[in-house]
């Protein structure tokens, strides 16, 4: 797959930063001094963290080179490396480790999420969200125009039938069974867009990227073509010309109690 583009993805910069901060509100480590932001991207989830805890070692992990070097420039203070989340160990075990709408393309979460778990210091602290959406119109979409185009051999059985998330329960037994305290919600997101083209130009830098990649320029043209006509049919303006998507997404913060010395 091609590498991200940081420039896209920053389009809608505020809008992605927004669950990031609402995550980051409901870690309480004051003391931690260790903390890796994986699925970092351009930092700008990056950059809460280090905000918030001015004092600690800031790492943000990336599989792509294009996002890392970006990140690297907004902030110089922090340190970022290139990893895939599946196989990372840091070097040090960490006191926060946090995904910010990164951990859902990692496949077999009953495996990573016990792997990110073993990576933790003692009291420390996994939060992630995760987007919700396979069901939603927005993402529906894509996987209609792929199976009906000329193009559906060029996709694989992963990509049109992507592996939905864990259940809400499967997670929290998953980690309660850890010993770790567990906080979950979901809450779904109405972004107000201006334009049924702007959820095309969100999603190109996202979920649309596995559906674009295996096709070529004029192809590529043409899926947008058919994907926005299906979204205009499923979408309705609102009455000031604007257009709302729903994104639901999945918050959970798993935290363990600091083992007693006697």
């Amino acid at each position: 797959m091609k590498d991200w583009n940081p420039d896209l993805y920053l389009q809608f910069e505020a809008e992605r930063t927004r669950p990031a901060a609402e995550l980051l509100a409901r870690i309480f480590h004051p003391e931690a001094k260790h903390i890796s932001d994986l699925g970092c991207g351009p930092g700008n989830s990056t950059e809460l963290l280090y905000q918030a805890y001015p004092r600690a070692n800031v790492t943000g992990i990336d599989s792509s080179e294009n996002m890392l070097i970006q990140a690297k420039q907004r902030l110089p203070a922090c340190h970022f490396h290139l990893s895939d989340i599946s196989t990372w160990r840091p070097g040090i075990p960490q006191d926060i480790i946090y995904a910010n709408a990164s951990l859902q393309w990692v496949p077999d979460h009953d495996d990573l999420l016990p792997h990110l778990l073993q990576q933790l210091s003692d009291g420390g602290v996994l939060a992630f969200q995760v987007p919700d959406n396979l069901t939603q119109p927005s993402h529906a979409l894509m996987r209609k125009v792929a199976m009906e185009g000329a193009w559906w051999e060029k996709y694989s059985e992963q990509i049109l039938n992507r592996s939905p998330l864990l259940t809400t329960e499967r997670y929290y037994d998953l980690l309660a069974s850890h010993g770790y305290q567990v906080d979950i919600w979901r809450t779904t997101f109405y972004h107000v867009l201006p334009s049924i083209s702007s959820i095309v130009e969100w999603l190109k830098s996202t979920g649309l990227r596995p559906f674009l990649t295996p096709l070529d320029e004029i192809e590529q043209q043409l899926f947008l073509q058919q994907y926005q006509a299906e979204l205009a049919k499923a979408f309705t303006l609102r009455q000031d010309g604007h257009v709302l998507l729903p994104f639901p997404r999945l918050f959970v913060i798993a935290s363990k109690k600091r083992s007693v010395v006697h």
